[in-house]
């Protein structure tokens, strides 16, 4: 006997790349495995089509025509915020939830989209979301949080040793938590 998994359209997190040049191939592919709504940037197109890819929606940032593929829309960038024009497009979408492959991560571009959406950012090595106060996860010993956010005080965090002002460490096996001044803040995994 076997069994079907029904996937429903928006179920699964868009995946929206702004850079790829140096990201990992395999965690990659466990993000198109689902196969989400593939979300570029104009200037990563090319490459990422280059890996066979399909490819839903091109952000364009420029009037230039780009040649794509027939199936593919594509979506103006507002006032040259490439990250902004993204996550606009996902909440007129009704896109639940997305992950998005870059290669920097800055807290004030994805901050005013926490309320909308479901915001995982991976870059070359890290992986990054917004928690909310109170927040606990199971880790092994050893792995390293980093608290990401600007300006915000943690109140206490048990599970945890600080390295240095935003870099902590599991002191053992099982759960972390974090009780801080903010409605949320984004924290950090090592990929």
């Amino acid at each position: 006997m076997s069994s079907h998994h029904i996937i429903r359209e928006k179920q699964e997190p868009a995946l929206l790349i702004l850079a790829i040049e140096s990201f990992d191939k395999e965690l990659l592919g466990q993000l198109l495995e689902w196969s989400p709504t593939v979300i570029v940037s104009e200037e990563v197109y090319e490459h990422v089509l280059s890996f066979g890819i399909k490819i839903d929606v091109v952000l364009k940032q420029t009037h230039t025509f780009i040649e794509t593929q027939e199936h593919v829309k594509s979506y103006n960038v507002e006032h040259n915020d490439l990250v902004k024009s993204a996550m606009a497009f996902l909440i007129e979408e009704d896109y639940p939830s997305v992950n998005i492959i870059t290669e920097e991560f800055h807290p004030k571009d994805y901050s005013s989209f926490v309320n909308n959406l479901d915001i995982v950012v991976f870059t070359n090595n890290q992986k990054i979301f917004p928690v909310k106060n109170g927040f606990a996860k199971w880790k092994p010993a050893g792995d390293n949080v980093f608290i990401i956010s600007e300006e915000v005080t943690l109140i206490s965090y048990d599970g945890l040793q600080s390295e240095t002002r935003n870099q902590y460490i599991t002191v053992k096996d099982g759960f972390y938590r974090l009780t801080f001044d903010h409605d949320f803040i984004f924290i950090a995994e090592e990929l």
